[in-house]
């Protein structure tokens, strides 16, 4: 399994093992329709795959690995570390940066990487979108708070700095993805999933859609980022590409911490004949197992449309 490079929110990765083999064998073209970190469709058998996200960000950064040789992607990724004096604890050990592991780096780190995100921002404003300044971007996700994404109205990344800095997992990860998005007949587009062009797929190819989760609180739901319209716009979405022979699964949650996505719920006990509700073992490491309250527990399920291999 290869791992995203990204620790984005609502990643897929140690739910592989229970959804992969839900998954069609046959699949011509995969639609990772919200990818995300990429989790999913980066380990998937098929023949081509067509990567969707509403970031734009997130889609050249990709694009920058798929284009990039993954010596040239590293030797700047050291050298912005550098330049801007950024921590390397994996060459120097903590003490050297005064720090403690128990607190990490975010002392040491913070006016640089303050320097780093300005002058990231800058670049932006000027309209300098290049190779280099991708992996600007993915040097700041690195020593950003929890290696996270975040952008404001006007284009500029906000996150403030974080405990860690760019260490040896981290680079294996990245070399790894590298070699398998070099590796995949793969594509990017950037649109909303009510404008995702479906015309062209066929009973041979496959979309999986991980949307942003209805009930939970995520960063993604801020702002009226996904609201009930949304959701029902997306079942909607979903009921077509049956209506066209398309095979397709979703990942969401039915009950989360107490709250129920009535309007899932509802769909689902409407298209009975039609779809098929799988329950998942898997909580979020964030999730609080002590707690006395079990709904708080992510009742997290995958639909499918499809008979199981």
């Amino acid at each position: 399994m290869i791992q995203s490079p990204l620790n984005y929110t609502g990643g897929k990765f140690k739910l592989l093992p229970q959804i992969l083999p839900l998954f069609p064998k046959d699949i011509n073209v995969f639609v990772d329709l919200f990818c995300g970190g990429c989790n999913v469709g980066i380990n998937i058998d098929s023949n081509r795959v067509i990567y969707n996200d509403l970031n734009e960000n997130l889609l050249y950064l990709y694009n920058t690995f798929k284009n990039l040789d993954k010596e040239s992607v590293l030797d700047w990724i050291y050298e912005i570390v550098e330049k801007y004096n950024l921590s390397l604890v994996s060459e120097n050990g903590y003490d050297y940066y005064g720090c403690e592991s128990s607190k990490g780096l975010g002392d040491y780190n913070r006016d640089k990487f303050l320097k780093l995100r300005a002058d990231f921002n800058e670049r932006h404003a000027k309209g300098n979108f290049d190779y280099y300044y991708y992996v600007m971007l993915y040097v700041i996700i690195v020593y950003a708070f929890n290696n996270q994404i975040r952008f404001n109205s006007n284009g500029e990344f906000n996150l403030p700095v974080g405990k860690r800095d760019f260490n040896k997992k981290m680079e294996q990860k990245l070399v790894e993805f590298i070699d398998r998005i070099q590796a995949q007949d793969c594509t990017f587009t950037c649109c909303d999933f009510r404008e995702f062009d479906t015309s062209a797929l066929t009973p041979q190819d496959f979309v999986y859609v991980d949307p942003p989760y209805l009930i939970t609180c995520a960063t993604y739901n801020e702002q009226g980022g996904w609201d009930e319209a949304t959701e029902k716009d997306l079942l909607a979405f979903l009921d077509e590409l049956h209506s066209k022979h398309i095979r397709f699964a979703l990942s969401n949650v039915l009950r989360s911490k107490g709250k129920e996505n009535k309007i899932l719920i509802e769909w689902l006990d409407k298209n009975a004949d039609k779809y098929t509700a799988i329950p998942l073992n898997y909580s979020y490491s964030n999730s609080n197992y002590q707690t006395k309250d079990k709904t708080s527990v992510s009742e997290e399920v995958l639909v499918i449309n499809y008979q199981q291999n």
